[in-house]
């Protein structure tokens, strides 16, 4: 027998906690939703973000606002449903979508810390290596090596048989959790998806770890201004950064094991960064604050 469909055990079984995940997580995904529509329809639409710093931002706006679409909706729905049941497509799809638009936004983080890479480093030739044909080159290869890699993860997903129980203890559809219902020796499934998402979080956290350093170490001949404004900037990257691949190399970087602790710690790259990366990326910038006030208040 052939599994059709599988139960999402979800966060939680007690129907009073139910309730609470269901009132939390809506209010999150609302508001994930809202600070990101608020960025990118800001960046679009205001004269003064024309940079590739901002270019790349509304990108990291739209693939935060699919990342937690793909898991938010049925988080919260299956908290007050009875029936938590996902068919088989739907389960494959959530995988490849999760993963398409999960990679999306650690290709574009990195697009990120190049671009302050080469605004602070090589400040005078900066217009001319990041010009508007080069970032949108950028974020063609980024589409195109998310699409690899989630279809890489599809490709060992669909290869999975499931003949018996179909339980999966987690919120969502993922190869971890779905390689515990497979019956078949998962050993070497495993080894492959550790080489792609777990080397994908590891290199990209050293490569974007390794810029700051770098941005840090050639801030030492700015101004005091230059320095206060790029430290800032960087900061507020660095935080996304950590909270984003702490959990993802925590989660994808391991034996074949899961723990209970994972879905809460999934949580945090899921809906928590999403969620944050408006709220860090508009309170630490003065020029997305003022192009929000101007846009906002001539409307009204």
């Amino acid at each position: 027998i052939s599994v059709t469909e599988f139960i999402l055990l979800g966060l939680t079984q007690d129907p009073v906690k139910q309730k609470a995940v269901f009132g939390v997580f809506l209010i999150f995904y609302l508001a994930t939703l809202l600070g990101n529509f608020l960025i990118v329809v800001t960046i679009k639409t205001s004269r003064t973000l024309g940079t590739p710093m901002y270019f790349f931002l509304f990108y990291l706006s739209f693939a935060d606002t699919c990342f937690s679409t793909t898991t938010a909706p049925r988080l919260i729905v299956d908290a007050l449903s009875q029936k938590k049941t996902i068919s088989y497509n739907e389960c494959m799809i959530q995988v490849f979508t999760f993963h398409f638009f999960g990679c999306m936004e650690i290709l574009v983080l990195i697009l990120m810390a190049l671009d302050r890479y080469v605004a602070i480093c090589k400040p005078l030739r900066y217009t001319t290596i990041m010009n508007r044909h080069v970032c949108s080159i950028l974020v063609i290869l980024v589409w195109v090596a998310s699409c690899i890699h989630s279809l890489a993860q599809i490709f060992l997903t669909l290869r999975l048989p499931f003949c018996g129980p179909n339980e999966i203890d987690h919120y969502f559809c993922d190869l971890q959790p779905l390689l515990k219902l497979a019956c078949m020796d998962t050993y070497v499934t495993n080894l492959l998806l550790v080489s792609n998402s777990g080397t994908i979080c590891t290199v990209s956290f050293i490569i974007l770890l390794t810029s700051y350093v770098v941005i840090l170490y050639s801030l030492r001949n700015h101004s005091a201004e230059g320095r206060r404004k790029a430290l800032s900037t960087c900061t507020s990257h660095f935080i996304v950064v950590v909270l984003f691949f702490g959990p993802c190399i925590f989660i994808y970087t391991r034996p074949p094991a899961t723990f209970p602790i994972d879905k809460m710690v999934a949580v945090f790259y899921t809906i928590g960064t999403p969620l944050l990366n408006p709220l860090i990326y508009t309170l630490r910038n003065m020029e997305v604050k003022k192009a929000m006030k101007k846009l906002w208040c001539n409307k009204e």
